[in-house]
């Protein structure tokens, strides 16, 4: 059933598939030999609420303009795809950027990395609906590290305040505006169908 206490796992229940899909559960009771009839009745009945819900849900993220869309699945959809990612990394760097002073070249190419290592540190922190889990990378140390291992991304640590603390700051302060932004409608339709109930 779709979880309608937070609007993160709403959005993640709103698109996954439990493995006890009607065919599957059904299934599973024949073969341990119970009677199908009642089970099936309740089953179906159960299986028409998740999707009416999820459908509900789905319709509210389909009102975020694209860039919303793409970063909520990122976080979020158990079946985001590449796309989702690299357009919610492409938002999360133009807006960062767009906060900050300009840059040159060479750095901005550099930058667009360190915002993909911000989204993914936000990400896990957040990961699984109720913001419980740890930063990945909690110091600048870990950061440049994480950077250079996964994203060949090489920052020089003597300059990182002047440098990059301003930016990576910025791409966080983008992701809470991105999350709280895409989460609204979600927030919303759960109300009305509280309300409704």
């Amino acid at each position: 059933m779709i979880n309608l206490n937070s609007a993160r796992m709403a959005w993640h229940d709103a698109f996954y598939t439990p493995w006890d899909s009607q065919g599957a559960h059904v299934e599973q009771i024949g073969l341990l030999g119970c009677s199908v009839q009642k089970t099936e009745k309740s089953l179906n009945s159960r299986h028409a609420m998740h999707q009416s819900i999820s459908a509900r849900i789905q319709h509210a993220i389909d009102t975020l303009p694209p860039h919303l869309k793409a970063f909520g699945n990122f976080m979020y959809s158990p079946i985001a795809t590449v796309d989702d990612k690299e357009e919610a990394d492409d938002a999360l760097f133009m807006a960062a950027y767009q906060a900050g002073p300009k840059m040159y070249a060479k750095k901005f190419e550099k930058a667009q990395l360190v915002a993909q290592g911000v989204l993914h540190r936000y990400r896990r922190m957040h990961q699984g609906g109720q913001s419980e889990g740890v930063d990945p990378c909690p110091s600048p140390e870990a950061f440049r590290s994480w950077l250079l291992s996964v994203l060949g991304l090489e920052l020089d640590s003597r300059n990182w305040e002047r440098e990059w603390e301003q930016f990576v700051e910025a791409c966080f302060s983008a992701c809470n505006d991105f999350d709280k932004a895409a989460l609204v409608p979600v927030s919303l339709a759960i109300k009305e169908m509280k309300i409704a109930a």
